[in-house]
Order: structure tokens, then C-alpha cells, then sequence
């Protein structure tokens, strides 16, 4: 039921409007040839068959006879058949009839024809040319024109192989820029950035001191983080042309179609330098070759990479030709992309932290009529973890929120609310909790909430919920961080496991029983002594020694499966201090609820009362209380 932290996953994409970098091969000259060919040919399989269609055919006994009778004028011989004219006309056009017939093996059938006064002309057999044209060619090419121009009409005008040059996107000098004033946040990035900017304004001044710029540089964050966007302030604050393509728009169903789009980019920058050329998603092509199953010798991704290789090796840098890619999986890249000489310059995007949150929201929230009350200091420190997208989310949340709240302005309780919604997922307000249920959650998250405001490390509760959202939290308590902090310290990580615990404690006290919904509040204290005894060496027993090897992470800021590197009985001793770890966790959270018994029973009839209360709420009821309590002790 408490969900106090969520990694928030959605992420805005940028919009861009792209130019395309050449004319299609289906927009060619060359395929309106093909086209005028094929027609062309048609027109002469259609003639052909008219004509054949005008010879009677008759059978060669009746053949014989109209020789005998002298009614045969000539005949052609190619091979098995024979075709010639009758030296009768036809009475309704005037001309004269044709006739075809195909004669059994014969070799003195020509002295018999020449006997009978019969004109003979002999041609070699061309049946096999005909027939491969008219039989096998244009009926192939026939429908294989048809496919692809259906596929053109289902695929937005694209083959239906989608093979030819590379789908590159070229942002030009001129027009619309992006620069670093568009860009919030990420301050060291951009340190690191303008060096890049001054070499492509003036490429002689590195060259100067007998220098050289780095080949590639490789933008590394999560995702969200505004590596694309960098990339393209960089082209705008440099007034150079920004070639842009995905990794996945290389990698096609034949193998060497990749190689070739990267030969056609590295071709249009050279002729376009100074410029940048930005492969986003580089992970796509850039993988580690023989990680996977290969069949056949190379797939088509590493030909793509070979020659992403090759083209990084060859090309001059006094040219001015940069080359950036973005990529949120560093660990499985190739390590033949990050040498020196290639992508030898890696900057790290990561999350903002509190100062870089105020100015991204600052950035999202300039086109917003924003209400008196809105405090982005707030609003940043209610989102630690979040990333620009998910910032720019939840201002385009605040003013949809506002909108159909009907307000002038967008409000601050609009930002809290769309936070939440991007926390927790929107309200479920029509998902009705039976009484006892709902007296349940209540004591749950007055007992997360207590516990939190009493422990000393515990950081200000900010808000307490029992309105069920997303799909299985019932209720959450929010704590707000006084200040951005990167370390945590023992007794912080033991305050935090009794803050999880005091929910499940309070429904033992209260109800001398539990339920299911502390389940990810036990799986959160878990890990957090699991942590806390296996890796950061704060048991006493097992001493200053970390246990477990992670494997290589998935994803940037991802472990993988831990590779267990101690013994069985090692294993025990380790079960032993997570489970101490934990039931101290309990045991602490047990003692403050029942020394301050009254606080949480006014707290739960609030939350119950109110069903949402903000952290002045709670400390205005846990001091009432004291203050009672202290009134009726004297």
C-alpha cells in the first residue's frame, strides 16, 4: 500500500522535422525507365498475341489437303511450326487468312511444299527467346511491379525491402537552431561540448599547436536525459549542417545494405563539412561482435559496424566532419568503437539534480500562464530521479490537469497533482474501498507516516494518500527530501528500513493481524539490508568485505543477475544478518508506534476523514498530541 519512491519511466520524445537527404530510387529517372520498358514490352507481348490469335489454327491432315488443292500461297518453317497464308481472301476484310499448324518430324516436307507450287521460307526456331520473354519475363515482372507498388502505398513510399541509400536526416545551417540556451541543466556536458563547437567554428585553431580534434564523441546517459538534443545544440551553436540518423535505420534483410548507407553518410558529410554527423541509439549497430549466435560467417549488423569502423579510421579530421553518437548501454558496445582514434571522447549526460531541475522546469514552463502559487524549488525537489522528458511530462500534465479543472492559470496543486499521476498513476476514484479496507490503509500509511516524523535521519513527510492509483497501490505516503544527497549513511538506511515496516507494524497493533499490502514494502526493506550486509560492509559479523559479483548490467544504472562468489556457510551468515537487519527495522518501528498510540489514532481517523493530508497536517496532529499527552503526564 505505501509506495514512497517510484522510477518514473515515461519518456516525451523530441519532434523534429526532417528534410530528406536524396531523391528515391523509385523517384529516379531510372525507374520511370524501367516502367517505359516494361510497358513497351507489354505492348509487344499484347501484339504478338493478337496476332496469334488472328492465325486459325488447323490441324496438319487439314493442311496437307489444302496443299494438295493448291490453296496454300506460302508457308514459314521455324522448327515445330508452320504458319503461312491461304491464296483465298477473307470476304469480310479483304485480306488474306492465316493459318498455323504444327507437323509431325518430316524432312522432305519442304521438297513436297515447293512440288505443290508452295512458297517456303525457312527460319531458324526462336521459340525458346519467345518463350522466355513472353512466358517468363514480363509475366515476373509484371507482378513483381505490382508488389512494389503496392508496398510503395503501404509503406509511405518505400520499397518493399525498404533497400537504397541511407534514410538520413540533414538539419541545415539555416533556419530554426538549437543551442545551448534551449538546453537546461547539464552544465559539465556542455563545458565538454563547447570544445567541440570551437573546433568546427575554426578547425585550424587545434591545429595550431600541432593538435588534432577527437574523432567521435559518445554521449552516455539514461534515457531522457537530453543526449539528442545536446547533439543538436551543438550543430546549432556551431552554424553547421547536423546529419542525424538512428543505428536501427541501418540494418536491413540484406547483409551489405548497412555497410552501404554508411559509405553514402560519410560520403554527403564530406561534401558538407564542416559538419556533424549524429548516430543516435549507437547500441543498435555498435554491439560487441561474437556476443550472440552467428550463422554464416558476419550478420548484417557487424558488416554495418565494420565499415562504421572502417569509415572512422579513414576520414580526415582537419576536415571538420564530427562524428556524435548517443547511446544509454555503454557496457555492450564494442571496444573497437571506443579506442582512441574513434569514439575517443565520452561525456556523461546523467540525471539532474536540484539545481538542474529548477532550470529544466524553468525551460518547460515558459509557454505555461502559471498561477502565484507555483514554486519550482517544490516541484524539483518532489522529483529526484527525473529526468528532462519526465519534467517536460509532467508540465504538459499540470496544464492538461488544469484545463479540465477549468482554471485561469495552472495552479501548484495542478503540479502536484500531475506529479502524482506520473508517481503513482492517475486516481481510481471510482474504485471504492469497503469500510474495512479503507480503515486498514488508513492505520498503514499513518504508520509509515508517524514512523518517518519520529526516527532521526527520517526525511519530512510530505503528502499521505488513501486514494487507491496505478494499478495496485492503495494508498502512498510521500516524503520530501530537505536537501540532494548522494550518500547514505548506516543509521539513515536503518531509519528508512523501520519507515517501510511501519506500516505492516501498525496493523499488527491495531488489528492483531496483517495483510498483503506490505508486500513491496517488505521487498524494499529486503534489499535494503541485503545492500547493506553484501555490499556495503555495515554488518559487524560478516565484517568489511563485500559479498556477490554483479554481472555486466543490461542497461545503464542496471545490475545484472548477481554471480555468487562465497560458500554455503557464508551464505547463512548472511541470511542471518539481513534477517536481524530487518526485525531490528520492525522492532524499532514497533516501539515508537506504541509510545505514540494517541498521534496514530488521530492521524488514521484524519487520513480517513480527509482521505489526502499534507505533511503540515501531520505534524499539526502528531504535536497535538504530544502536547496532550505531556499536559496530562505533568
Amino acid at each position: 500500500m505505501a509506495k514512497q519512491h517510484f522510477s518514473p519511466r515515461r519518456k516525451k520524445p523530441d519532434i523534429e522535422i526532417n528534410k530528406p537527404s536524396e531523391t528515391r530510387f523509385w523517384q529516379s529517372p531510372g525507374f520511370n525507365l524501367i516502367w517505359y520498358l516494361f510497358l513497351a514490352l507489354s505492348l509487344l507481348y499484347f501484339w504478338q498475341s493478337s496476332l496469334e490469335t488472328a492465325r486459325r489454327e488447323i490441324p496438319y491432315s487439314e493442311f496437307l489437303q489444302d496443299v494438295q488443292q493448291h490453296r496454300v500461297d506460302s508457308v514459314v518453317l521455324t522448327g515445330r511450326l508452320i504458319s503461312g497464308t491461304f491464296k483465298e481472301k477473307d470476304p469480310r476484310t479483304g485480306r488474306p487468312r492465316h493459318f498455323i499448324t504444327v507437323p509431325p518430324p518430316d524432312d522432305r516436307l519442304a521438297d513436297k511444299l515447293t512440288r505443290q507450287g508452295v512458297k517456303v521460307v525457312a527460319r531458324p526456331s526462336n521459340d525458346w527467346l519467345s518463350n522466355f520473354l513472353f512466358n517468363w519475363l514480363l509475366p515476373i515482372g509484371f507482378f513483381a511491379l505490382i508488389w512494389v507498388w503496392l508496398s510503395r502505398r503501404m509503406m509511405g513510399g518505400r520499397n518493399f525491402l525498404n533497400l537504397g541509400p541511407n534514410r538520413v536526416h540533414i538539419h541545415p545551417e539555416s533556419g530554426e537552431k538549437v543551442t545551448f540556451e534551449d538546453v537546461a541543466g547539464a552544465y559539465e556536458a556542455k563545458e565538454e561540448l563547447k570544445e567541440v563547437i570551437a573546433f568546427l567554428r575554426d578547425p585550424a585553431q587545434v591545429q595550431r599547436l600541432g593538435g588534432r580534434m577527437p574523432k567521435g564523441v559518445l554521449l552516455v546517459g539514461p534515457p531522457g536525459t537530453g543526449k539528442t538534443l545536446l547533439a543538436r545544440a551543438v550543430a546549432g551553436e556551431a552554424a553547421v549542417p547536423f546529419f542525424n540518423i538512428s543505428g536501427s535505420e541501418f540494418i536491413e534483410m540484406f547483409v551489405g545494405v548497412g555497410a552501404a548507407r554508411v559509405r553514402d553518410l560519410f560520403e554527403q558529410a564530406r561534401q558538407k563539412a564542416p559538419c556533424i554527423i549524429f548516430i543516435d541509439e549507437l547500441d543498435a549497430i555498435g554491439r560487441s561482435r561474437g556476443a550472440g549466435p552467428v550463422m554464416g560467417g558476419h550478420d548484417e549488423r557487424e558488416q554495418t559496424l565494420n565499415q562504421l569502423l572502417v569509415e572512422m579510421d579513414g576520414f580526415d579530421p582537419s576536415k571538420g566532419v564530427v562524428v556524435m553518437a548517443a547511446t544509454n548501454r555503454p557496457e555492450i558496445l564494442d571496444k573497437a568503437l571506443l579506442r582512441a582514434g574513434r569514439f575517443d571522447r565520452q561525456i556523461v549526460v546523467d540525471k539532474p539534480d536540484l539545481e538542474e531541475r529548477v532550470a529544466i522546469l524553468g525551460l518547460h514552463v515558459r509557454r505555461l500562464k502559471l498561477a502565484d502559487d507555483v514554486d519550482l524549488n517544490v516541484i524539483a525537489q518532489r522529483t529526484p530521479g527525473f529526468v528532462g522528458a519526465d519534467l517536460a511530462n509532467i508540465a504538459n500534465e499540470a496544464a492538461i490537469i488544469a484545463v479540465r479543472n477549468q482554471h485561469d492559470a495552472v495552479t501548484m496543486s495542478d503540479f502536484e497533482a500531475a506529479i502524482d499521476r506520473v508517481i503513482a498513476g492517475p486516481e481510481k476514484k471510482h474504485r471504492a474501498l469497503n469500510p474495512e479496507e479503507k480503515r486498514r490503509v488508513a492505520y498503514h500509511e499513518a504508520g509509515h507516516a508517524l514512523v518517518a516524523e519520529m526516527v532521526p535521519t527520517g526525511e519530512p513527510v510530505h503528502k499521505v494518500s488513501i486514494i487507491p492509483r496505478g494499478v495496485a497501490a492503495l494508498g502512498y505516503t510521500l516524503q520530501l527530501p530537505v536537501e540532494e544527497k548522494f550518500l547514505s549513511t548506516e543509521q539513515e538506511l536503518r531509519d528508512q528500513i523501520a519507515i517501510l515496516l511501519g506500516g505492516r507494524v501498525a496493523e499488527e497493533i491495531v488489528f492483531q493481524d496483517v495483510s498483503s499490502g506490505a508486500q513491496n514494502d517488505l521487498e524494499r526493506a529486503t534489499e535494503i539490508a541485503h545492500d547493506m550486509v553484501c555490499r556495503l560492509g555495515m554488518s559487524r559479523k560478516l565484517g568489511n568485505v563485500t559479498y556477490g559479483k554483479a554481472q555486466q548490467s543490461l542497461f545503464l544504472g542496471v545490475e545484472g543477475p548477481e554471480e555468487r562468489n562465497f560458500s554455503e556457510e557464508t551464505a547463512r551468515q548472511i541470511d542471518a544478518e539481513v534477517r536481524k537487519l530487518v526485525e531490528e527495522g520492525h522492532d524499532r518501528a514497533f516501539a515508537i508506534l506504541n509510545r505514540h498510540r494517541a498521534a496514530h489514532e488521530a492521524l488514521a481517523a484524519r487520513l480517513m476523514e480527509k482521505e489526502v493530508i499534507s505533511g503540515e497536517d501531520v505534524k499539526a496532529v502528531i504535536e497535538a498530541q504530544e502536547g496532550r499527552q505531556s499536559a496530562a503526564a505533568e
